[in-house]
């Protein structure tokens, strides 16, 4: 499978609105435009990595240090973590997660 970032990026118009662009094993792979801040969550069965395609990305956490990631780097939210992700400018992002992960979080 080859996936043309590129893209997909250009007909994605609507923020916090992942689509799925991959599959692996039980793995999917989603990507959306970021814009501003979205609400806090957990995923209380899951982790969660984060890939900045462009852009800069703050994934915020309520109880250790927040992780900021430029263009071409990967974070992961483990599972059970309040986070916030959050920019200032528009930002694309590609989440690799459990087919099972609720992007809105599980509370």
């Amino acid at each position: 499978m080859k996936l043309r970032i590129e893209e997909a990026v250009a007909v994605l118009k609507e923020p916090w609105s992942p689509v799925e662009i991959g599959w692996f094993n039980d793995q999917v792979i989603r990507l959306a435009l970021f814009r501003g801040e979205y609400h806090w969550h957990i995923h209380e069965r899951e982790d969660e990595a984060f890939l900045v395609h462009n852009g800069k990305l703050t994934i915020q956490l309520r109880d250790r240090e927040n992780i900021v990631l430029h263009a071409g780097e990967m974070g992961v939210v483990p599972k059970g973590t309040e986070h916030c992700p959050k920019c200032e400018k528009d930002t694309y992002v590609l989440m690799i997660e459990p087919a099972t992960l609720q992007s809105e979080g599980d509370r």
